[in-house]
C-alpha cells in the first residue's frame, strides 16, 4: 500500500511521529513523507532538518508561500498551494493520503487531491475550535476524507455528523503515544541543548491569534506580556512562537520586541517535538491557547491557563483552567494553581496504541 503523509508543521510532525515509524517499519507499506509550509522556513527554525534526522527514505519537499500579515496573504497562500499541489497530485498516486488536524496549508493540500478522486485519511477529525477559522479548515478536511480518526467518543459523533459517508474510527490521539514512550530531556541535557534551567520554577507559554477576533489580538498579546512583568518576579518565563497564521508575524514581532526589553524571559522558535514535551513536563504549569494544553498536558497532567477563545469547543479536562485575556484574570488564575495540589486523573485520549490501531484499519481498507 503507498501511502503519503503531509506535514506542514514542527506541531504536526511530532504527532505524525508514532505512525510513520511504524509505517516505515512495515513492509506493507511504501511511504512517502510529504514536507511543506513552515518545514522549509527558515524565520520558522527549519523543521526539515529534524525530518531529516528520523532517516525515513522517501521525503519529498514542496516550496509553498507562507506570507502572513493579513487575511489577503493567507488566501493567496491557499490558492498557491492549491495550484502547486494539484501538479503535484496529477503526477503521483497514492492508496491513501494521511492529514492531521486543521492548519490552512494542510487544507489546501487536501482539497487540491478533490478532482484526482484521491482516498484521504483525516486525523483528529471532529474537533471543534470556534476562536481559530482553523476550525472550517477541520472540517473541510474531513468532509474530503474516507476514512476519519478521532481521538474520543465525543469527537466521533461529530465527526460522523460532519461526514456520514466517511468510516469513523476512535484511536485515540497519537501524541499519547508519543507521550508514553520518548525519552524525555533531563534538566541537565535540556540546559546543556538549549540553555534554559528547567530546575527553576517555569511557565511555559505559547500563544496563537485568534483568527476569527483579528482586530483584538493586539490588545491580547498585549495584556498577555504584562501579566509576565509580574509573573516573572517568581517564574521563569518560557515562550515558544507563534505558528503561521493570519497576523501570526505581527504577534511574533510584538513578543521578540518584548524580549529585547526582558532578555531574561526565554523566547524560542521551536524545541522540537522532544524539547517541548520535555519542557511540559518539568515547567510548573502552562499559559497560552494551544492545542497541546489539552491532549498532552491531560496526560502528565499539567495545569493549564488556557487563554480567550481559539481553543472553544475542546473538551475541558479537570486540568484546564480557561480565562479572557485581560492581565488580571491571568494572574488571578495564577494564584488559584498556585494554591491547587497536583492533579491526577486519567487520560481521556486513549491507551498509547493510536498507531498500531491506525496500521491495521488501514489494512483493511
Amino acid at each position: 500500500m503507498k501511502i503519503a503523509v503531509l506535514t506542514s508543521s514542527r506541531a504536526d510532525f511530532g504527532i505524525y511521529l508514532p505512525l510513520l515509524e511504524k509505517l516505515k517499519e512495515d513492509s506493507f507499506f511504501a511511504l512517502d513523507v510529504i514536507v511543506f509550509g513552515t518545514h522549509l522556513s527558515k524565520e520558522h527554525g527549519y523543521t526539515i532538518d529534524e525530518i531529516k534526522k528520523s532517516s525515513f527514505d522517501n521525503i519529498l519537499e514542496i516550496a509553498t508561500p507562507l506570507r502572513n500579515s493579513n487575511a489577503l496573504d493567507i488566501t493567496k497562500n491557499i490558492g498557491e498551494t492549491i495550484n502547486i499541489f494539484a501538479d503535484f497530485w496529477s503526477n503521483n498516486r497514492y492508496d491513501y493520503i494521511i492529514a492531521l488536524g486543521d492548519r490552512y496549508e494542510m487544507f489546501a493540500a487536501v482539497t487540491a487531491t478533490t478532482p484526482f478522486v484521491l482516498k484521504v485519511a483525516h486525523l483528529h477529525a471532529g474537533e471543534t475550535t470556534l476562536g481559530a477559522i482553523d476550525n472550517i479548515y477541520r472540517h473541510a478536511i474531513s468532509l474530503t476524507s474516507s476514512l476519519l480518526f478521532v481521538s474520543t467518543e465525543v469527537y466521533k459523533q461529530k465527526a460522523i455528523q460532519i461526514n456520514p459517508e466517511a468510516q469513523t474510527y476512535n484511536v485515540g490521539a497519537l501524541s499519547v503515544d508519543n507521550l508514553k514512550s520518548i525519552n524525555y530531556l533531563s534538566i541537565e541535557d535540556f540546559k546543556s541543548k538549549f540553555n534554559i534551567d528547567l530546575s527553576l520554577p517555569s511557565i511555559l507559554c505559547t500563544f496563537h491569534p485568534e483568527t476569527v477576533n483579528l482586530e483584538k489580538n493586539i490588545n491580547y498579546i498585549q495584556e498577555l506580556l504584562s501579566s509576565f512583568i509580574y509573573l516573572q518576579k517568581r517564574y521563569q518565563i518560557i515562550i515558544t512562537l507563534p505558528n503561521a497564521d493570519t497576523i501570526g508575524d505581527q504577534i511574533k514581532e510584538i513578543i521578540l520586541e518584548f524580549g529585547k526589553q526582558h532578555p531574561e524571559i526565554k523566547i524560542v522558535e521551536s524545541f522540537g517535538m522532544i524539547g517541548y514535551l520535555s519542557c511540559m513536563k518539568y515547567s510548573k504549569f502552562m499559559l497560552g491557547n494551544t492545542s497541546s494544553g489539552f491532549v498532552e498536558a491531560a496526560f502528565f497532567p499539567k495545569w493549564v491557563i488556557n487563554l480567550g477563545n481559539r481553543q472553544d469547543g475542546r473538551i475541558i479536562t479537570k486540568n484546564i483552567i480557561n480565562v479572557p485575556v485581560v492581565k488580571e484574570a491571568i494572574l488571578n488564575a495564577v494564584k488559584d494553581i498556585e494554591s491547587y495540589s497536583d492533579i491526577t486523573f486519567p487520560s481521556i485520549y486513549g491507551d498509547g496504541e493510536t498507531a498500531s490501531k491506525i496500521i491495521e484499519i488501514l489494512k483493511s481498507n
